[in-house]
């Protein structure tokens, strides 16, 4: 599994290996509306500099690769998402810690990306499954996992820490690399249907 930092272009957006360059242009995406990372660990609006730090070191011998989601259109960071949990024994790993400028909710951004990111995971990385997780109580987040496919496995309770001192459940959701070409083919037809128009 060659986990090499590789930018990944699209259609409407490209992912960009995280890179200094990117700070602060990212900064000015994530601080728009602080509410999109109420379901984060930690609000990254109000710790940028931290978040993009770790992130900047957060690297394959971490278990991660972090990426920037660029809109074409502009070349501009709308926001990030990242390999979590790559385990190279099975192999497979975890794609999580997502977010986009609120501007970019709704439109061909999220399908794009998981579908840039899922086909370079189980293509090119050779993955046999693929896992998302949420906060059991990110309604949003969940309907999104299952409109691209994934597949809902359970929930962890009592799972992980979260802003304000909350134990969050995690409801956990996977693609197999059996299930990936219908997946793949229902991004496709999703960002098809964007196709000509605007954010």
């Amino acid at each position: 599994m060659d986990l090499t930092p590789k930018t990944l272009p699209g259609r409407f957006i490209t992912l960009e290996p995280i890179a200094e360059t990117h700070r602060e242009d990212l900064r000015r995406a994530a601080t728009i509306d602080r509410e999109i990372f109420a379901f984060m660990p930690v609000n990254i609006a109000d710790e940028f500099d931290l978040w993009f730090d770790k992130s900047l070191k957060a690297g394959p011998s971490a278990g991660q690769m972090v990426f920037v989601v660029c809109w074409n259109e502009t070349g501009a960071p709308v926001g990030s998402s990242r390999y979590l949990n790559i385990s190279t024994n099975e192999p497979r790993l975890e794609i999580g810690y997502t977010w986009y400028a609120p501007a970019f909710h709704g439109t061909a951004v999220n399908p794009e990306a998981k579908l840039l990111l899922m086909s370079y995971a189980f293509e090119t990385l050779g993955c046999v499954r693929v896992e998302l997780k949420t906060d059991a109580l990110n309604l949003r987040s969940r309907a999104a996992m299952e409109k691209l496919g994934a597949k809902y496995e359970g929930t962890l309770r009592c799972h992980q820490l979260t802003q304000g001192g909350r134990i969050r459940d995690s409801a956990y959701y996977s693609v197999l690399d059996s299930e990936w070409p219908n997946v793949k083919r229902g991004l496709r037809a999703r960002i098809d249907a964007f196709s000509g128009a605007e954010a």
